[in-house]
């Protein structure tokens, strides 16, 4: 089992790190000061796997940043490689070649790809498409309540102002209930 996760750049500043393991905050902050001196100071030709503490440490460094994991003793290196080269490659998907730009301004995207990817420290799903897919879904559903907050928020402005608030949206024309604006109650249609 993965215990974290940290991504970090060649300055040693902390882009990102998730903990799959409680660790009070005095003791993280104590590690990831430990750990990206060791990581920093070694040479680029030295092995990607290093033993740490009671753990395994497997890193990669793409671009400026540092890809590190801690892991169990019984846990395979290699994979965890590969764990570290699937996240990079779902970061080039949704970021379009990553940088370290992206992960600083949409941080939470990386989490997400993150949390979509390990679960628990864990493998949750290897399909590139899946966590995608889930990814874009996720994008959708961000745009759709941000679009109707800000049609709630013009509809409240209209109100403030006693004007009637236009019927764009399908859904508000069968509304049931009081007008928005606290007209009651509507006129009643001949029979």
């Amino acid at each position: 089992m993965m215990r974290f996760m940290l991504l970090f750049s060649r300055q040693g500043k902390l882009r990102l790190q998730k903990w799959y393991l409680a660790t009070s905050d005095k003791e993280r902050k104590k590690m990831v000061r430990e750990l990206m001196q060791v990581v920093l100071a070694r040479k680029p030709k030295m092995c990607s796997f290093l033993e740490w503490r009671d753990l395994k440490v497997v890193y990669k460094r793409y671009a400026s940043l540092y890809f590190c994991c801690a892991i169990e003793g019984q846990d395979n290196e290699l994979i965890t490689l590969e764990l570290i080269h699937r996240y990079v490659e779902l970061l080039d998907k949704y970021f379009g070649s990553v940088c370290e730009l992206d992960i600083i301004f949409n941080f939470e995207k990386a989490y997400f790809i993150l949390d979509e990817f390990l679960m628990g420290g864990d493998v949750q799903d290897t399909s590139k498409k899946s966590v995608l897919k889930a990814i874009e879904q996720a994008d959708l559903l961000q745009e759709v309540r941000a679009r109707d907050s800000e049609e709630e928020e013009e509809e409240e402005d209209y109100c403030v102002r006693g004007d009637s608030p236009p019927l764009a949206h399908p859904a508000r024309r069968r509304q049931v209930g009081p007008p928005p604006c606290g007209v009651w109650p509507p006129s009643r249609p001949a029979v």
